[in-house]
């Protein structure tokens, strides 16, 4: 970009971009930026948001929020591709690395600390930009922690002791018969949610799915400028699996071991993580070149059907806009995302 204050503009997708040279940002960001503006960034894995974030924090003055729930743990770094310890101390990054694999974390925990994080950010002037592709925290961010009775222990404890004992099947096909509009949305392999719906049908004698009927409203607190970042689905599949490529060659598999010996496996979130869950599988194996196959083509379905799950998640969120990385690229995408921010 130019220095000082420009015309340029470029075109994408039937829009003219006015591009805003760094010093014209500052100014109007002063101007016109209320103190409670936020920007989200969705995606599908593999997409591109870490890039498009570190871009749009450089010229907004931003700190950004992850939201994948996995990232909070300290030493899952290759599996959940984890900004670079380089990067985060160039930008602000925050709920990366606050809880060992031993404490547990979800959907409240992190409503309430990202929360923190954005009065903080804001309270010093930045932008806080929240990035990652969870569907559920960033839907928990925008319309607050979802309803439900509080958990009961000693109901939570029978029914995570039941999961344990590898009646995980059973437990799925009692929750596809009390409740299979709310059983269609998750798999067989989300037990935290399998084990909160039968907890909340139990404590209720309500449906889960009844609890997310009515209309809910954006928590006033802030206000979103909420964004999902895509690409073709070809294009996406072959980017996964370039990725979990990437991840084996940097040493994911020595990662996984190391942190099995730390507890991994009795963390029943971390330990069921897309990638982590396989690789467990696959150490527990005679480690052939015919098993190490079978755990590659796993691990990349698995990220693969994430993605979709994903893009199906997002469809229902009207409240985001959908920005085609594929159409414009991370310099456009930024301009279109900054225009959008700084324009009323």
């Amino acid at each position: 970009m130019s220095a000082g204050i420009t015309s340029q503009q470029k075109e994408g997708k039937g829009q003219i971009i006015q591009r805003f040279s760094p010093l014209e940002k500052k100014e109007r960001l002063a101007e016109k930026t209320p103190p409670k503006k936020v920007i989200v960034l969705a995606g599908p894995t593999a997409c591109g948001k870490t890039n498009l974030s570190l871009m749009l924090a450089e010229a907004l003055c931003g700190e950004i929020i992850s939201a994948d729930s996995m990232q909070v743990y300290r030493g899952m770094d290759i599996g959940t591709a984890k900004v670079s310890q380089e990067d985060q101390e160039r930008i602000p990054h925050h709920l990366i690395d606050i809880r060992h694999l031993q404490e547990t974390f979800n959907v409240v925990d992190f409503y309430y600390e990202a929360k923190q994080c954005c009065d903080s950010i804001l309270a010093r002037g930045r932008v806080p930009i929240i990035v990652g592709g969870s569907g559920f925290y960033l839907r928990t961010l925008l319309y607050g922690p979802p309803q439900g009775p509080p958990s009961l222990p000693e109901l939570r404890q029978n029914l995570e002791e039941e999961i344990e004992k590898g009646e995980v099947e059973r437990m799925f096909d009692r929750l596809k018969e009390l409740d299979p509009l709310y059983a269609a949305s998750i798999t067989c392999n989300d037990r935290q949610k399998i084990v909160r719906a039968l907890e909340i049908m139990i404590l209720t004698g309500e449906k889960v799915s009844k609890f997310g009927q009515e209309k809910r409203s954006l928590v006033p607190d802030y206000q979103f400028h909420c964004w999902f970042l895509h690409r073709p689905r070809k294009e996406l599949y072959t980017r996964i699996d370039q990725r979990c490529d990437g991840m084996l060659e940097a040493g994911f598999l020595e990662e996984v071991a190391k942190l099995e010996k730390e507890g991994l496996k009795a963390n029943s979130s971390a330990s069921q993580a897309i990638g982590y869950r396989q690789a467990l599988d696959y150490l527990q194996t005679a480690q052939t070149e015919s098993d190490y196959q079978k755990f590659v083509q796993e691990f990349k379905k698995a990220s693969r059907r994430y993605a979709k799950r994903q893009f199906t998640w997002f469809r229902k969120e009207p409240i985001f806009q959908w920005l085609n990385i594929e159409v414009h690229d991370f310099e456009i995408a930024m301009d279109m995302i900054i225009q959008e921010f700084l324009s009323d």
